[in-house]
Formats: C-alpha cells, sequence, structure tokens
C-alpha cells in the first residue's frame, strides 16, 4: 500500500500546531498580540475621535490607549532611553572640546 504524499505537509503542520498547543505557546503568543491590538484600536479611535470633531472623547480615549501602550511595551522603551542617553552623553563629551566661546 503507498502513501498519499498530498497529506504529509497537512500532517507536519497539524504535528507543530499540536506540539505548540501542548507546550503553550500558542495562547501566550495569542495574549501578547492582542494585549497589544487592544491599545493600539484606543489610540486609533481616540484619533479618529479627534478627527471628526469629538474631541474631549477623543482625547480621552486616545490618552488611555496611549498610557497602556506605554504600559505594554515599557520593556522596550526602557532599554532603548537608556541606549539613547548613553549616546547622548558620549557625543556631549565629545562635542565638549570643539565649543568655542
Amino acid at each position: 500500500m503507498q502513501r498519499n504524499s498530498r497529506n504529509n505537509p497537512l500532517a507536519i503542520v497539524l504535528i507543530v500546531i499540536g506540539a505548540i498547543m501542548l507546550l503553550g505557546i500558542l495562547p501566550k503568543l495569542i495574549g501578547g498580540i492582542f494585549a497589544i491590538l487592544f491599545p493600539l484600536l484606543f489610540v486609533a479611535l481616540g484619533y479618529y475621535g479627534i478627527k471628526r470633531g469629538h474631541k474631549f472623547i477623543g482625547w480621552i480615549v486616545l490618552i488611555i490607549g496611549l498610557i497602556s501602550v506605554i504600559g505594554k511595551l515599557a520593556w522596550l522603551i526602557g532599554p532603548l532611553l537608556g541606549i539613547a542617553l548613553v549616546v547622548w552623553g558620549i557625543s556631549v563629551l565629545k562635542g565638549k572640546g570643539n565649543r568655542t566661546y
């Protein structure tokens, strides 16, 4: 009996998805995506509300969305801010000798 080779990719995909589900990675991945999409949706809705003339509610929704996005991306913003401060400090030190008053 010869096996149908068309089902091999499907079988591999099913095995990979099953293994990911067993390891618990898929819920974390999906949860992480929705955790950042929801605040971005608030930012977009706030911007849309401001553009449509509902400035007060639009700004409130936009600010709530921005605070949520900053909170979700704090793990990235902190190190980037640190790198920016180090680069800025080095540029200030290098530029200090070139100034003439």
